[in-house]
């Protein structure tokens, strides 16, 4: 454990000079206080509070915003090691695969875990502020958070799977932007496409459910809307996250990262130093 947040706390420091924990805590505040200002029209029509509808537009916000970060701080860090040079020198300490990557993955949560407090937080305070109901979405708000985290980890250790395999950054990069098109955009497209041809069929009530809890920006959003007071405030998902149970969803997100991590730790150890 002595090892690992050695490495965490190198990784760290590394990340406030590469400007990585500015950038992640700016860019969730900036988008987490647009969202909250702009999203108070919705609260009359839905008889909710302001809280609960900044949720259900944040959790737009971290489906798009947070795999994005997760992988572009994940991608070079084992083809960065290579490339450098400086992979097989770290291996020579006595440290395992495991503990390195270890290290970097709890570095790198860590930035991304203060980058949402900051940004929720900052969402909720205006919230507070301007509504005096806004405390009935705390618990709301408090489950975006801890789901987000969720949902980081997943993607640092799907973007450690990734640079891996890759061993080169440049490599690393385009895949890690063909996965975050994937998984957040073309995913659902598909989807999409596929209900509109089965017509009410079997997929759209059988199989769809299920396709949604195995991509984990799905599942993601999913466990959000499904607990939330403002899920009509999300049209075109409302409808699938009331189809959904919400332990399903929950059980996705849990077993995501554990299993990104599994496939980075597989994909690690078969890197030649």
């Amino acid at each position: 454990m002595t090892a690992i947040l050695a490495l965490a706390l190198a990784e760290f420091r590394i990340g406030i000079r590469n400007r990585w924990l500015a950038i992640a805590v700016g860019l969730m505040m900036l988008f987490a206080l647009v969202l909250s200002a702009a999203g108070s029209g919705p609260t009359g029509s839905l008889g909710v509070d302001r809280l609960s509808v900044t949720v259900a537009s944040l959790t737009s916000l971290s489906v798009y915003l947070v795999p994005l970060m997760a992988l572009l701080m994940s991608f070079d860090a084992v083809a960065g090691e290579v490339e450098r040079g400086t992979l097989p020198l770290i291996l020579t300490y006595p440290v395992s695969r495991a503990q390195l990557l270890a290290g970097k993955a709890l570095a790198h949560l860590g930035i991304l875990t203060l980058a949402l407090v900051a940004g929720f937080g900052a969402a909720g305070g205006l919230a507070f502020a301007l509504d005096g109901q806004a405390a009935q979405g705390l618990p709301a708000l408090i489950r975006l958070t801890l789901s987000s985290v969720a949902l980081g980890a997943t993607f640092l250790g799907l973007g450690y799977a990734i640079s891996a395999r890759a061993r080169r950054p440049s490599g690393a990069a385009g895949l890690a932007i063909g996965l975050w098109l994937v998984a957040v955009v073309l995913y659902d497209l598909g989807l999409l496409a596929a209900v509109v041809a089965d017509n009410g069929g079997a997929f759209t009530l059988q199989v769809f459910p299920l396709t949604l809890l195995a991509n984990p920006a799905d599942a993601f959003r999913l466990y959000n809307l499904s607990a939330s007071q403002a899920t009509a405030a999300a049209a075109g998902v409302s409808a699938a996250a009331g189809a959904v149970p919400v332990l399903w969803s929950a059980l996705s997100v849990a077993l995501w990262p554990a299993l990104a991590f599994a496939l980075a730790l597989i994909s690690f150890r078969k890197v030649l130093p």
